[in-house]
């Protein structure tokens, strides 16, 4: 290894300042498998019995022999920086371990499930029948992790915190032995969302802390409260073993009929960069004895925002994990807008980690920026992410875009979108030419070394080894810096009795309660003062088709948990005897935008996205769609129109149920509580009722402890209501601000930043600082 000045520099510090005083050491074990060294002069080391590490002593100290070779390289000496260990390291490491690095596991629940998506065998056997504990790693695990030498997996359903805990130091200890003794970075999708049905009270944990949904959370206009979510958040993942948060989801939300704009901060860019510079923040931080250095330690979680350069403004509100979908465009000219949330609030962080460490491209072609998807897109990442923005984190493209798209525009398959006439190689290898580093969804590194014998024929050999050691150091960088070279394995204990701990279980709720907007409140019917009579109608679950082409069957269900109901107010069972009623419904479902039925008629298969719930006939959409083309299922589709034509929504139960209580009530109050995905339509009730509240995913509880006063509301608006779908037709799928809004019968303009408490009209600090200029 060559030795640099700034090695030389940090050891001879870092010997002066060791010398001064005695290394006091002690061992304890987790398990019959795991040792856990704390020295007083250094930091911690988890080894494995079984992984075969040894530690290595120099001047007092202690350090772990990764790959075994009797000497104390610079990657495994802590008192280097993350870079020079990275760089280290990286040129150590083969090809096939650099493809390995580079590969990003498809999901995995533990245990695996037994059969579908995501299925696993141990031992050959699902894990009911194979006798092994349900922490084991699955074959299927222990395949990737050691033919491919992937590093990066993706968790989804744990049975409970002190398995996953077992499991991640089951594959520490395995991966420990393999190589170089790389660890794993494990990563999950947001995993904090409310249960509705679920009781909470002081005294309760669960398996996870539960916040307000990314809308909600934009909803409170408090990036205080973001920051304290990501630091709760952050802690209760590496207490799982996860140390890379696939959030936040920062694309700004201006096309109100995306169906992803629920994971979003809202359509207004100042609001989100502030939500995204908190999250961050949140997630990256360590602090006190958990900080190895640089803001970074034991508490951080590399934050993986998306999705560059934003998917928010979908053409139609159609979805980018289709082909029907694939096209983000902007009518508007309004493309530089949808950077602010990464360039101003992502990349610009307030803590010392300074910026998000990875970034994921969304599925989709910017139209007019480009003819390539924006994970093979040389422009998006390399001209504008990295040179014009200095970004040089990792650069991780979404699951499945290198693999094959499906038979028909609806399948769930490979999204390669606008190369879908290339080889799975040729995808790979764009990617890094592009300048990503990372193939989300791919366990399979035989592409990528393909890609690689592509780079050395177009490159040379020597320049091919430079770019692909660049991505290496990138992403180790961050297994680095969450310290889990030094010690990746958990106390299970400790981790079942941390996460989901009453105290961060208040957290969560408080902060739902905080996320409720009131939009309407007649003659002052809110709070309940006493304990009133109630008729709860029960809600319609119309029977819908899920992504995976899997139909469910449609049904009347009690509209909320009516054992947590019954504490609050005295549920009676017909309107006759009630003094109000409440009515729980969901924002219209009127489906993606696409129509396999109106292929088969001979039509192009396109059919508008409704925000009401009556049927909706679109007069008013485009004659010529902005962007069309699919080289491979349907060349001969060049018009992606869908003007003229009807749709109706699933649930248009829910609003028949809101009039038919309003009618049976016979004037007695009717209030209305709306689960909102979406912006919605509300002229066809709001004059019928008597208050609204509008939520984006909460508790039940919750809503009743607004309900009866326990709590106020303070929640706005994150995005505009609008007026009519005409308004949402004409609107501009990439401009924020631009519809005519909903103004109810008390002349309240349900816009952005709008909401009510027991007073009337909230006016505060957060409506004069984000409020439309």
């Amino acid at each position: 290894m060559k030795v640099s000045k700034s090695h030389i520099l940090t050891l001879a510090t870092a010997f002066i300042f060791f010398a001064c005083e005695k290394n006091e050491t002690q061992e304890k074990s987790i398990g019959s498998d795991v040792i856990i060294l704390t020295q007083s002069q250094g930091s911690t080391l988890g080894y494995s019995k079984s992984s075969g590490v040894q530690l290595i002593q120099e001047n007092g100290l202690y350090f772990k022999d990764l790959n075994k070779n009797g000497a104390l390289d610079a990657y495994e000496d802590w008192r280097l920086t993350t870079e020079d260990r990275a760089k280290d390291l990286a040129s150590k490491m083969s090809k096939e371990q650099i493809a390995g690095l580079m590969l990003y596991s498809s999901h995995q629940a533990i245990p695996a499930n037994p059969q579908g998506f995501g299925a696993g065998t141990y031992g050959g056997k699902p894990i009911t029948e194979s006798g092994m504990p349900t922490s084991s790693i699955s074959d299927q695990q222990k395949q990737f992790l050691e033919e491919d030498n992937l590093r990066h997996v993706l968790i989804t359903r744990v049975e409970s915190p002190k398995i996953a805990a077992e499991w991640n130091n089951n594959v520490q200890a395995f991966v420990e032995g393999l190589g170089l003794g790389i660890p794993a970075n494990n990563s999950s999708d947001p995993r904090h969302g409310p249960v509705a049905n679920t009781e909470y009270n002081a005294g309760s944990g669960g398996q996870i802390s539960m916040w307000p949904e990314s809308l909600g959370l934009a909803a409170t206009f408090d990036p205080q409260l973001v920051e304290r979510f990501g630091e709760v958040a952050s802690m209760e993942y590496r207490a799982l073993g996860i140390s890379t948060a696939l959030s936040p989801q920062i694309d700004l939300g201006t096309e109100p009929r995306w169906n992803r704009i629920k994971g979003t901060f809202g359509e207004d860019s100042r609001l989100s960069a502030d939500m995204a510079r908190a999250y961050v923040d949140g997630f990256q931080t360590s602090k006190g004895e958990a900080e190895i250095a640089g803001g970074w330690g034991f508490h951080s979680v590399n934050a993986m925002v998306k999705h560059w350069p934003s998917g928010g403004p979908e053409e139609g509100g159609r979805d980018g994990h289709f082909a029907y979908g694939k096209f983000a465009v902007y009518p508007g000219n309004n493309f530089q807008e949808h950077l602010v949330p990464f360039t101003e609030g992502a990349f610009k962080l307030s803590g010392p980690t300074q910026s998000a460490t990875a970034v994921m491209p969304y599925y989709t072609i910017s139209f007019g920026q480009d003819s390539l998807a924006n994970g093979y897109s040389k422009y998006l990442i390399t001209d504008l992410l990295r040179n014009t923005y200095g970004y040089d984190g990792v650069v991780c493209t979404d699951w499945l875009v290198t693999g094959d798209e499906g038979p028909q525009p609806e399948i769930f398959a490979g999204k390669p979108w606008g190369m879908e006439a290339n080889s799975i190689a040729e995808r790979h290898y764009q990617v890094l030419m592009a300048g990503g580093d990372q193939f989300g969804g791919n366990n399979d590194k035989i592409p990528v070394l393909a890609a690689f014998e592509m780079m050395e024929e177009d490159m040379g050999v020597e320049a091919a080894r430079a770019r692909i050691e660049l991505s290496a150091v990138r992403l180790l960088r961050n297994i680095f810096n969450a310290g889990l070279f030094e010690n990746p394995y958990l106390e299970p204990e400790k981790s079942q009795e941390f996460v989901g701990n009453p105290d961060l279980m208040k957290e969560g709720y408080e902060a739902q309660l905080k996320s409720v907007v009131l939009l309407k409140n007649k003659e002052q019917v809110l709070p309940l003062r006493e304990k009133k009579k109630v008729f709860i109608p029960q809600k319609y679950i119309p029977s819908t088709t899920n992504w995976w082409g899997i139909k469910s069957e449609a049904q009347w269900v009690d509209a909320v948990n009516l054992g947590i109901a019954s504490k609050y107010v005295e549920l009676v069972e017909t309107p006759e005897e009630a003094d109000l009623a409440l009515v729980f419904v969901n924002s219209p479902e009127s489906g993606t935008g696409y129509d396999p039925a109106d292929r088969a008629k001979g039509g192009n298969g396109y059919v508008p996205i409704s925000l009401q719930y009556e049927p909706y006939t679109a007069t008013l959409a485009r004659e010529q769609s902005m962007a069309a083309g699919d080289p491979v299922i349907a060349p001969e589709i060049t018009n992606r129109s869908y003007k003229g034509k009807r749709v109706e929504t699933a649930n248009n139960q829910d609003l028949k149920t809101i009039l038919e209580t309003k009618s049976q009530m016979n004037g007695k109050p009717v209030i209305v509580i709306v689960n909102a995905a979406n912006p919605m339509v509300m002229a066809e009730f709001e004059k019928e009722v008597d208050g609204i509240l509008f939520h984006f995913g909460v508790q039940d509880q919750v809503v009743f402890d607004l309900l009866t006063g326990n709590a106020e509301p303070s929640a706005l608006l994150p995005v505009q209501l609008p007026a009519s779908m005409e308004t949402v037709e004409t609107q501009l799928e990439d401009v924020p601000h631009d519809m005519e809004v909903y103004v109810d019968e008390f002349g309240h303009a349900y816009d952005f930043a709008f909401g009510l408490n027991w007073s009337g009209k909230i006016q505060d600090e957060r409506v004069e600082r984000y409020s439309k200029k």
